[in-house]
């Protein structure tokens, strides 16, 4: 399991500081339709970000080693309880760790929204993720409304969500 941690902890160095610039993409930004992917989930199910499509999305890149992913994780719970009935999708992309360290970790947390393998890393790569976590606020028509890197306080996670509930 320790090397499993340090596999995860020295992708991120890489791409942090060892990654050549010119072969990142652009990345996801504002007002952008939000890139389409298919991962699976824990139960090995394949999950695509436009099966939600319609709906408003907080689409959050994580890793269990991240001390700011572990407190924002119980507040983007309570956010999908709460709006889960109302139109509204929490998606957690797990930045490459195996499904063994991420399984307690959500049993742990009692999260119930859908937590996604990107063991590659392809997806990080592609919303352009350098340092976690990263939150997207996705409306209904697929675009990218507000993105925040850093951890969220419920408040802010809440003042967000009311942009992207759909109407």
């Amino acid at each position: 399991m320790i090397l499993v941690l340090l596999l995860g902890l020295g992708y991120t160095v890489y791409v942090n500081f060892f990654k050549n610039e010119k072969n990142v993409a652009k990345g996801a930004d504002l007002n952008d339709i939000a890139f389409d992917f298919t991962l699976q989930d824990l139960h090995g199910n394949e999950v695509s970000l436009s099966d939600f499509r319609g709906k408003g999305i907080i689409l959050n890149f994580w890793a269990t080693y991240c001390p700011p992913c572990k407190k924002e994780m119980p507040h983007l719970n309570s956010i999908y309880e709460e709006y889960k009935d109302k139109g509204m999708e929490v998606i957690a992309v797990n930045a490459t760790e195996p499904r063994v360290i991420i399984r307690p970790f959500v049993q742990e947390y009692g999260l119930d929204f859908p937590i996604l393998l990107d063991r590659t890393g392809s997806v990080v790569e592609q919303y352009d993720i350098l340092n976690i976590p990263v939150t997207f606020f996705i409306n209904e028509e697929g675009k990218i409304i507000e993105k925040s890197s850093g951890e969220l306080t419920e408040e802010s996670i809440r003042s967000s969500v009311k942009r992207i509930i759909p109407k």
